[in-house]
């Protein structure tokens, strides 16, 4: 045998974690199973209870032990974290799935009313984010370039299909998507109200014509 240095002898290759590689992918697979299950969860409870909801009631509600809720992630303000990040990329994967819509500007005001809904539903769980001085977007760059790429795209090909007003951009309409949540939740928007708001807002995106059907001058 050939001299090693370590051990004086050679000796065949072992996975000195004591598994093998099967095993390990195994275990990796586990462990997404787990955070996937522990976000769904904490997604329900939120949702249902309230972000005082505990750690040991979420844990129950996947299906794990509370070490391994932890182990995931170490502190309550992460699994909030967690969770919009979730929410941010499930709304990427259905934008993306509308880039390709027949009718680019009804998909385009569909998913702006999905979009609003989505906020002011998920307000008190934001507002209790900045309350601990946390910032739901950190660790979550990525997912938001992706969904800014997509809804840019869908938004392209609404204002090419002569459906939203060409002098607007992308960032300006994330902008003004952003202060109508504000809004409705600061009045206590109800539903019915909600729609009534969009609707004066989708009228304001969508380009005017002047008598005779030739685009209106917007000053």
């Amino acid at each position: 045998m050939v001299p090693d240095k370590g051990y004086g002898t050679s000796v065949p290759f072992v996975n000195r974690d004591g598994g093998s590689p099967t095993k390990a992918k195994a275990q990796r697979a586990d462990a997404r199973r787990n955070r996937e299950a522990i976000v769904r969860a904490a997604d329900d409870a939120f949702a249902s209870g309230g972000p005082t909801v505990s750690m040991d009631e979420i844990a129950g509600a996947a299906g794990v032990g509370v070490g391994t809720l932890y182990r995931h992630f170490p502190t309550k303000e992460a699994l909030f974290v967690a969770v919009v990040g979730h929410h941010l990329a499930l709304l990427s994967e259905e934008v993306e799935a509308l880039r390709d819509a027949a009718d680019p500007g009804a998909a385009f005001y569909d998913l702006l009313g999905r979009m609003v809904q989505e906020a002011t539903d998920k307000r008190d769980l934001l507002d209790a984010l900045s309350r601990a001085g946390i910032d739901p977007s950190d660790g979550a760059a990525e997912v938001k370039e992706r969904l800014h790429e997509a809804v840019g795209a869908l938004f392209a090909r609404a204002k090419l299909a002569g459906a939203v007003r060409d002098d607007l951009t992308v960032d300006e309409l994330l902008s003004l998507l952003m202060g109508a949540c504000t809004a409705m939740c600061h009045v206590g928007a109800d539903r019915a109200a909600r729609s009534r708001m969009m609707a004066v807002i989708f009228d304001g995106l969508r380009p005017h014509t002047a008598p005779g059907g030739t685009p209106a001058t917007r000053s």
